[in-house]
């Protein structure tokens, strides 16, 4: 496929870029792991996302609540923040905040003993609302004192996840989940009256723009804390099992992006929260954590899609997950294993973790954006952009032919991922896929997972992009007159022969 793009100076387009906003992680005792924290830097290191988000919080391993048996036999309900301080400081060390999601509920004060995923966390509502309340109220009362009220009050404060799915809220108990909002949002706000609160976090099914419009309603009625709306996007239709994976077909960018629009407007359609923001606080294509899509340049394609649309209908969009240390279908048994992250363990990039870094640095005020492209124009009158080619089963290259205003002699500097290229699980399917990595594995691994570059001349801003299938291909423009040394001919050798 070939297709021609040639921009002026007044060429403009509508992009919302909001990439780097937040991004998600396992569940948060895990950040407490040396191989979780070096994936964290790793991706900070590329992509600087502002806040990151997961379950947890309330989960007996980071061990916030805390029943002591006294010698008179009462016990007495008390709170530890040593694991939750340590994991804070960390996030601030590599320079992310928290977007809080309020759960699971403690065990000690659940109501029920249904749990979900293999680190189990509780799903049922607490048994005792009033500890549930002081709870919440504890630890952001320390998490205020500690890191001070103005930088908390900035943290999304997002209550429960998934309720409309009964696995995660039991039996889907929307009647209970608007009583639990009830009694958080406003104990949020006692403690930290300017700290954003919201939700219901649902996702997919045919529930969820009924839970929405419910949520909503329930909020006006209840003249309720609401600063946002939360929802959760993924592109994944009909599994398929085989053995421990799952594989789907994958719904279009353009599909997904329309559901999502379809909730911006039930929450504008209420006068009292027209505006209102919504985040998609976990999207990815399939909502499965050993899918091996999510290993593959395919994965990469279909994200550099979303990344490029999401932005239309919504203030954030938080990818599912940084990174493959997760814990939720137990332990991963080989390096690649179709985790979420766009990092395998020991630290091995994958192609989706490249789209991203393209994205979240891209600077400038957008000219053009197609279902193919989007392309910015710097202040200092230079060029940046991003191209994708998704081929799910054929194999046919993009051409863009590109014309853009730049007098003379130019440098174009590219960088991408493609099924040849930044594509370490094709490297490791050649080695016969090892569960386990010698040294000379693991590096070359990592090698493979840098993406191509390439730098050439072009003359007045034309030039061509080839994209193979899969690709995801970052460029830059920039003037480059050329001022070489007395003497020096860089071509002197070639003409010769």
């Amino acid at each position: 496929m070939e297709k021609r793009i040639q921009l002026t100076a007044d060429s403009r387009a509508d992009f919302n870029n909001k990439a780097a906003f937040c991004v998600g992680t396992g569940r948060l005792g895990l950040g407490l792991q040396a191989e979780y924290q070096a994936q964290l830097k790793a991706v900070q290191d590329r992509c600087h996302f502002r806040y990151i988000r997961g379950h947890g919080l309330f989960h007996e391993d980071l061990a916030i609540h805390q029943s002591v048996h006294m010698p008179d036999g009462s016990i007495q309900e008390t709170y530890c923040f040593t694991y939750l301080d340590r994991l804070m400081d960390a996030y601030r060390a590599c320079g992310i905040r928290p977007f809080l999601e309020l759960g699971f509920m403690p065990k000690a004060i659940a109501s029920g003993e249904q749990t979900i995923f293999w680190w189990q966390g509780n799903t049922t509502p607490p048994r005792d609302e009033d500890a549930w309340v002081r709870l919440v109220k504890a630890t952001l009362t320390h998490l205020k004192e500690r890191y001070g009220a103005a930088e908390v009050s900035t943290w999304p404060c997002e209550i429960w996840n998934e309720p409309n799915l009964p696995g995660f809220w039991e039996n889907a108990d929307l009647e209970k989940y608007l009583r639990l909002y009830q009694i958080t949002s406003r104990a949020v706000k006692e403690v930290l009256p300017d700290m954003p609160v919201g939700g219901p976090a649902v996702c997919g099914g045919s529930t969820t723009e009924n839970w929405i419009e419910r949520f909503l309603c329930f909020c006006r009625d209840e003249k309720l804390p609401l600063d946002f709306v939360s929802r959760h996007a993924y592109m994944a239709e009909t599994p398929e099992r085989k053995g421990r994976y799952i594989y789907h077909h994958m719904c279009e960018a353009e599909h997904t992006v329309a559901e999502m629009r379809q909730t911006r407007e039930h929450i504008d359609a209420f006068p009292e929260f027209r505006g209102l923001p919504m985040h998609i606080t976990e999207f990815n294509t399939s909502y499965n954590p050993r899918c091996p899509l999510h290993d593959l340049p395919e994965n990469a394609a279909h994200i550099a899609g979303l990344l490029a649309a999401l932005g239309d209908v919504a203030d954030s969009y938080s990818y599912w997950t940084f990174g493959d240390v997760f814990e939720e279908s137990g332990i991963a048994p080989t390096p690649f294993h179709g985790g979420f992250g766009m990092m395998a363990d020991q630290c091995i990039p994958k192609p989706t973790l490249a789209a991203f870094e393209f994205f979240c640095n891209l600077k400038g005020e957008c000219a053009w954006r197609d279902e193919h492209s989007v392309i910015l124009r710097r202040e200092d009158g230079s060029w940046e952009g991003v191209a994708w080619n998704l081929q799910r089963k054929g194999r046919e290259s993009l051409t863009l032919n590109l014309s853009l205003p730049l007098a003379g002699r130019g440098c174009l500097l590219t960088r991408w991922v493609d099924e040849e290229r930044g594509n370490p699980a094709a490297a490791w399917h050649a080695m016969g896929e090892p569960a386990t990595l010698s040294e000379a594995q693991l590096a070359f691994l990592r090698e493979t997972a840098v993406p191509g570059t390439r730098a050439q001349t072009v003359e007045d801003g034309a030039f061509t992009l080839t994209l193979g299938p899969n690709a995801v291909l970052h460029f830059t423009l920039n003037p480059a007159p050329l001022t070489p040394d007395l003497g020096y001919e860089y071509g002197w050798y070639a003409a010769e022969e």
